[in-house]
C-alpha cells in the first residue's frame, strides 16, 4: 500500500452515483438486469469512464465506483448461498438506535420506508461462495480500465462479516460463532480474488458502529461481545492477505439523520485497530464527528499503519473550502505523522445505487476541494 511519502495522497470510500443507463436496466429497487450480457457491457463502459473521471480530477487511489453493485452490503446475498429473503417478514431497523425514537416524526416525513422495517434475511442452509463469476468480472472491468490512466493505486470494496445480512437471523448454525465464522469463510473467497488481482481490498463495515447504540442499551458488555466476535471473524476472513493490502472502512451510517445516537469513536477505536488492516478509513469531517480528531491525541496509531480520515463529507451539500480541507489534513498529520495520513471522504456518495447523497456535480466539486486541500497541506507539511 502506498503511503504519503512525498506528498499527501488522496482517495475516497468507494460508492459513487450510478449513470442512468445502468439504473434503467437494474437497481436495488427494480432487481437484476433482464439481459445480463448487455448490462455487463454497459458496466464495463461505465467503469472505464468513472476511472478516467477520478484520475482527471486528481484523485490518487481510486476504484470502480462500485458500479455493477446495487448496494454496498446486500449485493453479497446474490454471491453467497444459505440465505432466503422473506419480503413479507419485516424486521425493525435496530441499528437506527434511539434516533428512530427521538426523531420519529422527521423519519416519518423524510424516509417513511425506514419505519416499516426491512425484509428478513434468514440463514437456512450452509453459507458458501460457490461462483466467483461476479467478482472476477468486476475485477476485470476495473483492471482493464486502469490501463488507460495514471494513478497511484486502486482498490475494490467488499462487505465485512458484521455488515453481511445485517437484518439477518440465523436459523441453521448451532451457535452465533458458527454462523458468523461461516460468513467470514465465504467472504474470504471474495477478498482473496480482489487481492490476487493486485488491488487493495477495502472492507466496508458500517454496521460495526451502527449496532453500538441498540446493543449498548441492552448492556455495554453485549455490544462488546457482539463486536469482538465479528472483528475476530473479519481477521479470519483476511488470513493470507498481507495487512498492507487491506483498508478497513468504518462509518456511522451514510444516511441523512441527526446521528445523535452514533457510537463515540473513543468507545470503538480499539475494536477498529484490532482489524488486520494496513489502513483505517474513518469519518472525520461531518459535524457530528469532526471533533474526534482529538481521539488520536490519546490513542496511538500502531506503527506501520495508515489513517484515512474523512476530510470532506457526503452529509452536506456545502462544498468544503480547500483551506478547511488542508487544515483538517494538517491536524491529523501533526498527530500521527504526515506519511501516515491519506486524505479521504467520510463515506460513499451513494448508499445504494438509487440513493445518492449529493448531486454528482457537487460530489465532483468536493473532490476538487479534496485534491486542492491536499496540495495546500503538502506545501505546509513538506515546505514545498
Amino acid at each position: 500500500m502506498k503511503r504519503s511519502q512525498d506528498r499527501i495522497l488522496t482517495t475516497h470510500v468507494g460508492s459513487l452515483p450510478r449513470p442512468q443507463p445502468l439504473l434503467d436496466r437494474a437497481s436495488y429497487r427494480t432487481g437484476p438486469p433482464k439481459d445480463p450480457e448487455e448490462y455487463a457491457r454497459l458496466v464495463r463502459a461505465a467503469v472505464a469512464e468513472i476511472v478516467k473521471e477520478q484520475a482527471a480530477v486528481g484523485l490518487d487511489i481510486i476504484n470502480d465506483g462500485e458500479f455493477g453493485k446495487d448496494s454496498w452490503a446486500n449485493y453479497i446475498l446474490r454471491r453467497i448461498t444459505g440465505f432466503e429473503v422473506r419480503e413479507q417478514e419485516l424486521r425493525p431497523l435496530e441499528w437506527l438506535g434511539r434516533d428512530g425514537v427521538r426523531f420519529a416524526e422527521f423519519i416519518a416525513e423524510e424516509m417513511p420506508h425506514v419505519l416499516t422495517g426491512t425484509p428478513t434475511e434468514a440463514c437456512v442452509a450452509p453459507i458458501t461462495y460457490p461462483d466467483t463469476h461476479a467478482i472476477d468480472q468486476a475485477v476485470e472491468h476495473l483492471t482493464s480500465a486502469l490501463r488507460a490512466v495514471r494513478v497511484v493505486e486502486a482498490f475494490m470494496t467488499a462487505v465485512a462479516p458484521a455488515s453481511t445480512a445485517y437484518d439477518g437471523i440465523n436459523e441453521f448454525y448451532p451457535t452465533e460463532q458458527d454462523y458468523v465464522f461461516a460468513i467470514a469463510d465465504a467472504l474470504h473467497t471474495e477478498y482473496a480474488a480482489i487481492h490476487r488481482a493486485g488491488l487493495l481490498v477495502q472492507v466496508d463495515d458500517a454496521v460495526l458502529a451502527n449496532m453500538y447504540d441498540a446493543l449498548t442499551q441492552q448492556s455495554p458488555r453485549r455490544y462488546r461481545e457482539w463486536a469482538e466476535l465479528r472483528v475476530e471473524a473479519l481477521n479470519r476472513a483476511l488470513v493470507g492477505i498481507p495487512e498492507d493490502r487491506v483498508r478497513y472502512h468504518v462509518c456511522f451510517g451514510s444516511w441523512h439523520v441527526p446521528h445523535l445516537s452514533d457510537a463515540p469513536l473513543e468507545d470503538i477505536v480499539d475494536l477498529i485497530l484490532k482489524v488486520r488492516a494496513g489502513a483505517y478509513s474513518i469519518e472525520a469531517a461531518n459535524p457530528r464527528h469532526e471533533h474526534e480528531w482529538r481521539v488520536w491525541e490519546k490513542v496511538k496509531l500502531p506503527p506501520g499503519k495508515i489513517l484515512i480520515p474523512g476530510v470532506i463529507t457526503h452529509h452536506i451539500v456545502t462544498v468544503e473550502h480547500p483551506r478547511v480541507v488542508a487544515d483538517r489534513i494538517v491536524r491529523f498529520a501533526q498527530l500521527v505523522g504526515r506519511e501516515n495520513v491519506i486524505a479521504g471522504t467520510d463515506c460513499g456518495f451513494a448508499q445504494v445505487d438509487v440513493i445518492r447523497r449529493v448531486h454528482p456535480k457537487i460530489m465532483w466539486a468536493k473532490f476538487e476541494s479534496l485534491v486542492e486541500g491536499a496540495r495546500i497541506a503538502t506545501r505546509e507539511l513538506w515546505g514545498r
